[in-house]
């Protein structure tokens, strides 16, 4: 009968437990955090939110950068957190460069009403949708 030493165990585990955790390593490269480029975001899309889910949130679709460009990313629905607020990704232009903040939970506020969920539609090619305003 052959014996295995604690020391050798260890390594065993530790090596199965890289490889386990190498598998979910593509869908982990695939978040997006912050980035700043010097493209500017194409102008949004226009996405009707779709009528509102109780329990969840609706993030409003927006761009990402992939692979040296722009990628637009369609609306989805996240699950609520009770005590948060959601808030959506957005492209911000600071001297010269676009900066992408990605969406993140931001507790609601103590005092005064709670943030708004998402931005009013973006503007059409002829001005805002019908109905806005």
């Amino acid at each position: 009968m052959k014996t295995i030493s604690i020391k050798a165990a260890l390594l065993a585990a530790g090596v199965a437990a890289g490889v386990l955790s190498g598998m979910a390593l593509p869908a982990a490269a695939q978040a997006q955090g912050y980035v700043s480029v010097r493209v500017g975001p194409p102008p949004p899309r226009y996405e009707l939110a779709p009528p509102r889910r109780h329990g969840w949130v609706w993030v409003p679709g927006h761009y990402q950068w992939r692979h040296r460009r722009h990628v637009w990313i369609s609306g989805y629905w996240v699950r609520e957190r009770p005590g948060y607020v959601h808030v959506a990704p957005v492209w911000v232009q600071d001297g010269g460069r676009w900066h992408y903040r990605p969406a993140r939970w931001d507790a609601h506020p103590r005092h005064g009403p709670p943030p708004r969920r998402f931005a009013p539609p973006p503007p059409h090619r002829h001005g805002y949708p019908p109905g806005y305003r």
